[in-house]
Parts: structure tokens; C-alpha cells; sequence
């Protein structure tokens, strides 16, 4: 069990975490978007425990010139609409729209972690989970000091336990239920 408070932050990856992944694809449009199953259970509860949500998911797709950042902020504004009807919250969306690995903001690198931070200076990383599908999430999560929770929902593969993996839940409603 993890001992959290309403000091502690949230950072959650989008695709494959909130939504079912495209598998060698984006999500493009709001039709194209699902919920990944007991997604909209789940964050009710992790919006009582978590002072903070924020998303944090790399959008190459807008690199590449597949998806506008307009067309992008439409998808999230219906999202988090749903999760608020349902009584869910994300206080904040940061993505990175670049193509480059190397750019400050991609994931693992630690750009969205700072942008965060710079808008919610109480964030204390060590009282931060970081809940994601893939390596670059965990090492994101482990380069800020925080803990970290790996679904297997693209990469059922990768073993646990992993030293970039605490903990390894089937999903995000699993994560839910963890916490106290």
C-alpha cells in the first residue's frame, strides 16, 4: 500500500494509461479517443487523495504534422470534461509536440516535470508518483525522485520487478485501489 496525502502529486501518461493506445498510430480526433477500462472509476478517488493530477504525455503526432495543437487542446477539453462529469479531475495537461528525442520536453527528459513544478512550486518530487506504460515513463519518474507505477497495457512484456518499476498495477483503477 501506498500512504498518500493531498500533498502529493500525480503525474499520469495519456496514452495507454487515460486512453487506449493507437498501436503504431495517434489519436487524432475525439472519435478516435476511448477510455482505457476503469479509467473514469478510478480518478474519483485519486482526485480526493491527490492535492495535484497533472498529465504528462509526449505528441509527436503534432511534430509531424498529423494533429494541430488546436486539434489537440478539442481532444483534451472533451476529455476532461467527461472526467469532471464523472467526477474526476486533471488539474493541468503538459505535452511535448516535438520529434526530436533529445528535446528538453520529452519524455524522459525532465522539461514537462520543470513546467509543473514552475506552476505548482509546492510539487515535491519525493511526494510524487508517476503512473505510465512505458521505460521513458518509469525513467521520467526515477529522475525526479519519484515513485513510480508501470501498466502493462502496450508493453505486457516487460518483466517485474524492474529498477525503474515500484510498482506494476493491470491499470489505472487497480493504481486506485492501492493507495491509501
Amino acid at each position: 500500500m501506498i500512504q498518500i496525502d493531498a500533498s502529493w502529486t500525480l503525474f499520469l501518461d495519456r496514452d495507454g494509461v487515460i486512453n487506449n493506445e493507437i498501436k503504431d498510430g495517434y489519436v487524432l480526433s475525439w472519435d478516435m479517443f476511448r477510455f482505457e477500462e476503469g479509467v473514469l472509476a478510478a480518478l474519483p478517488p485519486l482526485a480526493d487523495k491527490f492535492g495535484r493530477i497533472v498529465m504528462v504525455t509526449n505528441q509527436r503526432c503534432i511534430g509531424k504534422g498529423l494533429l494541430t495543437e488546436q486539434g489537440l487542446h478539442d481532444i483534451h477539453a472533451k476529455m476532461l470534461a467527461v472526467i469532471t462529469d464523472q467526477g474526476g479531475r486533471i488539474d493541468k495537461i503538459y505535452y511535448c509536440p516535438d520529434l526530436d528525442n533529445d528535446s528538453p520536453c520529452r519524455k524522459p527528459n525532465e522539461g514537462m516535470a520543470l513546467q509543473a513544478k514552475a506552476d505548482f512550486p509546492d510539487i515535491d518530487f519525493s511526494r510524487s508518483i508517476m503512473v505510465g506504460n512505458t521505460l521513458s515513463d518509469m525513467k521520467f519518474g526515477k529522475d525526479k525522485g519519484m515513485t513510480t507505477v508501470f501498466i502493462p497495457s502496450t508493453k505486457p512484456e516487460l518483466a517485474f520487478p524492474h529498477p525503474l518499476m515500484d510498482y506494476r498495477c493491470k491499470g489505472l483503477l487497480e493504481f486506485s485501489e492501492i493507495i491509501q
